[in-house]
């Protein structure tokens, strides 16, 4: 939404890097995506495998999301065209090596000895544990990698179908449809009410309560039923401090509010679950986050969001409790205002019906108006000013640029 420009340059970036072979030093393998390129002495010398190092299951998967909705925004077919070698490289990692017994799901386990033992973003060694407080024993299937990987397919596909490609756009809505119905099926937890956190090695539920599922509400891949039991989970004490939703529930046997990924509180992870909400129409819920976030903003110099902070339960007028070695600033926390933005004006861009959607905006208490001005969808421009009067939010245009449309959706 802000910027198509770094999208695309990005999105380059990380296709020239894309693994070629079999390195197990690395985890690298044809078709992924790397998690982390370091540049100093160590790597350097090969004596970490960071040179780049791909022990990541996610970020092929989030690469493809990320170019399906650069063309949602953009209607960059051509670039879309460019990046296909790239494309088709790595969702042939996602079926072959992604899934390492074939059950539809992606898995990660690690084979550098000096790599990570998790390979999402919650990378910590202790970061998925069973109810009884053992580590899960891989390969490892995680709830949120699923979600990824499913609205990927679907975004490929719009790609594959404007190239001409419809064969391949079935396929793929196929598996999507396939994925989404098995994850609904074996991540579910009935004693929970709630998602697993992840399939351990021998497919069993991890069902320890994280925000990890919480990410499907963003991708879609929640049925539509259990989203509202989500929301409530969420939202409930043991999850929500205050100052965010936590990493993990305050009745786990891991808890721990100083942890790095077992009871903290991520600005990044609650962009996504806050855009999940307002996706399945929690409104509400989607603005209470998006305030806890901003004041939580307001405490910190420059207003610049830590990659993390402690997970402890808000008692006004204190400030959250800082991770001490957070990154700060730190990429993913700098994306979550305007994720959280976005969500609470519920604007999202089909350029290439020449389309900007706007569904149910609605602007918390403390914000009353929003102007955005030169968003670009597709070829064109448009300022919109978003105007909150009590419980009702409105929008008008202000300039545009080209023939897009604006669309109201209810």
């Amino acid at each position: 939404m802000l910027n198509p420009d770094l999208t695309r340059a990005t999105l380059e970036v990380l296709a020239g890097f894309q693994a070629s072979e079999v390195d197990k030093f690395r985890d690298a393998e044809p078709g992924k995506i790397l998690h982390e390129l370091r540049q100093g002495e160590l790597a350097g010398a090969g004596v970490i495998p960071h040179s780049p190092y791909y022990g990541s299951i996610d970020s092929t998967s989030l690469w493809l999301l990320l170019l399906g909705t650069y063309y949602r925004w953009t209607d960059d077919l051509s670039f879309c065209r460019q990046m296909l070698p790239h494309v088709e490289r790595a969702l042939d990692w996602v079926d072959t090596y992604g899934d390492l017994d074939g059950d539809g799901f992606l898995e990660y386990q690690t084979h550098s000895p000096r790599g990570l033992t998790n390979q999402g973003w919650k990378d910590s060694h202790d970061s998925v544990v069973h109810l009884d407080g053992k580590l899960a024993q891989g390969p490892i299937a995680l709830a949120e990698v699923q979600a990824y990987t499913y609205l990927a397919k679907l975004r490929i596909a719009d790609v594959y179908e404007a190239l001409g490609r419809s064969d391949q756009a079935v396929v793929l809505r196929d598996q999507a449809g396939t994925l989404r119905a098995r994850f609904n099926e074996r991540f579910w937890v009935e004693d929970e009410q709630f998602y697993a956190e992840a399939l351990d090695g021998e497919k069993r539920p991890v069902a320890s309560i994280t925000s990890n599922p919480a990410h499907g509400l963003y991708c879609g891949i929640v049925d539509a039923d259990r989203a509202a039991l989500m929301a409530r989970r969420l939202l409930a004490p043991d999850m929500f401090s205050g100052w965010g939703i936590r990493t993990m529930s305050k009745g786990s046997v891991a808890y721990n509010p100083m942890s790095y990924h077992n009871g903290s509180v991520w600005p990044h992870d609650n962009a996504f679950i806050g855009a999940g909400l307002k996706r399945y129409g929690h409104l509400k819920a989607t603005n209470r986050l998006a305030t806890a976030v901003f004041d939580m903003a307001v405490t910190v110099d420059d207003m610049r969001l830590p990659e993390l902070f402690c997970g402890f339960t808000r008692r006004s007028p204190n400030r959250p409790v800082a991770y001490p070695v957070a990154c700060s600033p730190q990429a993913w926390a700098s994306g979550t205002p305007f994720l959280l933005l976005q969500s609470m004006l519920g604007i999202s861009a089909r350029a290439p019906e020449n389309t900007l959607t706007i569904n149910q905006p609605l602007l918390p208490p403390w914000l009353n108006t929003v102007e955005l001005h030169n968003l670009r969808v597709g070829r064109s421009m448009i300022s919109i000013v978003f105007r909150r009067e009590g419980e009702i939010t409105g929008f008008s245009l202000l300039e545009k640029e080209g023939n897009v449309r604006v669309l109201m959706e209810e």
